[in-house]
């Protein structure tokens, strides 16, 4: 996250902190003496660190009592430390992105859980339906059992005069139920990585309009009229990129003028920069520009697509692999691909305004889009079969065709 106009120079003295030049790596607050240590090349002790670890883990120097487990276990353990050793790796040698707080080594350990996710994917893609939902109970005991759709849209009616109880259960149940939660938070996200308002609108509509195209499909897009229009994007959607663009126009009104945390004059002082490491260093001002011209147009249009796509694939996942809503996989996806998302934007943003002749994209750029690929190949083999009623004709045909059927 960084000043346009100081990119570029930030970039080339980052990349060189990486090679081993600690200097140029940081501004004032980094080579601060508190933390300066942070940022010194340690590669040599955490391998020998990691290597003792491992013949720990393992038991390489008691192998008998090592063996005393079954195979299951021993594989397990085994796919963990290939995940730890690989996870260790990037954060020590994997590339750096444009992101530089809280650290560095922060993102490429992102970039590595995302190598891993692709792999894992990619795995998954080679298995059946059936196989691979009972490997699902490998990451969550509760998982590989078929479970009940909640369809949102079997009772429209705002108030139902024959509950005593409650006459606006409908909408009371609506209201409290997890996803209200995670529309407000997700959209919250959205503004702060994309942080501009009308194309987080064309997103906002564009979701619910992949919804009523995909409601003959899963039972969750069948949504009553007012809880898809007033709910979702005049009340939920709203507020979450109301909040998230008031905090980037918080961040992007700031002055940032970076002092140590030794040269705090007191205790709170000192607390607050520490938790001030965890804010951004700098802050781009994004420029989309999507009428630009036919290429930008097509280049945004992109970013919308790949956007709508990661959303479907969170429904159609968990409706082909039978995970229920509120399992914690679904938490821990959503987590990844928020963590994924943040430099991914940034990086495609810088691509977009870079005027060099050749350029490329960024180090998570191409992990981004294979995962968003593999997880739609993974839903489109996996479901095949399930889904047996076909698309409405109003929604099939142009409006030629439909009046001329008629």
């Amino acid at each position: 996250m960084e000043l346009n106009n100081a990119r570029r120079h930030r970039r080339r003295d980052h990349n060189a902190g990486e090679n081993g030049d600690t200097s140029s790596l940081a501004s004032a607050d980094e080579l601060d003496p508190w933390t300066a240590w942070a940022y010194k090349p340690r590669t040599i002790s955490l391998l020998l660190v990691g290597a003792c670890f491992l013949i720990w883990a393992s038991g390489a120097l008691d192998p008998q009592n090592s063996s005393l487990g079954d195979i299951v276990t021993s594989v397990k353990r085994g796919v963990w430390a290939m995940i730890a050793v690989f996870l260790a790796y990037c954060l020590l040698q994997a590339p750096s992105t444009v992101l530089i707080r809280p650290h560095p080594a922060i993102w490429r350990l992102v970039h590595g859980m995302a190598v891993i996710y692709l792999v894992a994917l990619t795995f998954l893609l080679f298995q059946n339906r059936d196989d691979a939902r009972q490997f699902m109970k490998f990451l969550h005991p509760d998982l590989g059992v078929e479970l009940p759709e909640r369809s949102y849209g079997a009772d429209c009616r705002i108030y139902v005069a024959e509950n005593p109880t409650n006459r606006f259960k409908n909408v009371y149940d609506t209201l409290f139920d997890e996803f209200v939660l995670a529309h407000i938070f997700g959209w919250w996200g959205k503004a702060i990585m994309i942080r501009n308002q009308p194309l987080l609108w064309v997103l906002s509509i564009g979701f619910e309009l992949m919804e009523l195209t995909f409601r003959h499909m899963l039972p969750n897009f069948n949504e009553c009229w007012w809880d898809s229009i007033i709910l979702d994007i005049l009340i939920c959607n709203w507020f979450g990129i109301w909040t998230g663009m008031h905090t980037v126009r918080y961040f992007d009104g700031r002055t940032y003028e970076w002092v140590g945390i030794s040269r705090q004059p007191n205790i709170m002082g000192k607390v607050k920069r520490t938790l001030s490491q965890f804010t951004p260093a700098h802050w781009d001002k994004d420029e989309w520009h999507p009428l630009l011209g036919p290429w930008r147009f097509i280049q945004v249009l992109c970013l919308c697509i790949v956007f709508l796509t990661v959303e479907l694939n969170t429904f159609f996942l968990k409706f082909c692999l039978w995970i229920p809503p509120r399992n914690p996989l679904i938490v821990y996806r959503l987590i990844l691909w928020w963590l994924i998302a943040i430099p991914t934007i940034r990086e495609y943003n810088s691509y977009l305004q870079d005027r060099k002749p050749v350029k490329k994209v960024g180090t998570f750029c191409w992990p981004s889009v294979a995962i968003c690929i593999v997880e739609l190949f993974i839903c489109i083999k996996f479901g095949h079969g399930l889904f047996p009623k076909s698309m409405p004709t109003w929604l099939a045909c142009s409006p030629n065709q439909c009046l001329h059927g008629w």
